[in-house]
């Protein structure tokens, strides 16, 4: 589903990324590892599609997204890429049905369609009961799930996360871990996590360790990705 091709990113003098290939299959969990420094998020980012490498491409089945304008890269991104963060970046003004909403209206669907999806996904979060509370009255936890249905409301090809259980404790990061297998289980979402939690990381279909800007080595657990 997505194809990264000879990735090279530097900022100056310092490369980042040094040729890196990757492919990703639809409905496979993709963690990515590697010590501080090694281009993990970087990586993401371009992946994403937030950040543009010096050479190389990006491909979405087949499409090279990175050759896209940019009112067209946008519009890709905001209907085909997910994202969750380490800090769930809610905004603080807004319900958590607001919040959740909102990439749908920014995508142009109208507010009864957008708030009624945006319903079904807290209820699929167990968070039914939090539909009008704001960031501050919700716990970490809750704001994490609540920033995942978030990326889900477009219904996104690829969730891409970035150490999204890294401010959560043990026990919530434990259900947002189990959350993201039971949303690929249901709706047959792909995620791309990268993580310095190794528990998280060893629960992936594929797990890829990155050094000093390249993809160095990868470990296989399954096959429970779709084809």
């Amino acid at each position: 589903m997505i194809e990264a091709r000879n990735i090279v990113k530097r900022y100056g003098n310092l490369e980042v990324l040094r040729g890196v290939d990757l492919d990703i299959s639809q409905g496979e969990i993709v963690s990515i590892v590697g010590p501080s420094g090694a281009g993990k998020t970087t990586l993401l980012h371009i992946i994403g599609t937030l950040d543009t490498p010096q050479q190389g491409e990006v491909c979405y089945e087949g499409k090279n997204v990175l050759a896209l304008k940019d009112k067209e890269l946008a519009r890709f991104r905001n209907s085909n890429i997910g994202f969750v963060f380490q800090v769930h970046q809610l905004l603080p003004e807004f319900t958590m049905l607001e919040n959740v909403a909102i990439p749908a209206l920014v995508g142009g669907d109208s507010r009864s369609s957008a708030m009624e999806r945006a319903r079904q996904l807290l209820e699929l979060m167990d968070l039914a009961d939090r539909l009008d509370h704001k960031p501050s009255q919700l716990s970490g936890g809750e704001c994490q799930r609540v920033a995942v249905a978030r990326a889900l409301i477009n219904s996104p090809k690829v969730i891409l996360a970035d150490e999204p259980s890294g401010s959560l404790d043990s026990q919530n990061k434990q259900e947002l871990h189990r959350l993201f297998f039971d949303l690929r289980d249901e709706l047959g979402q792909t995620f791309i996590i990268v993580t310095h939690d190794e528990g998280l990381a060893a629960q992936a279909d594929r797990t890829l360790h990155m050094r000093d800007g390249m993809i160095v080595d990868q470990t296989t657990r399954n096959t429970s990705a779709m084809p």
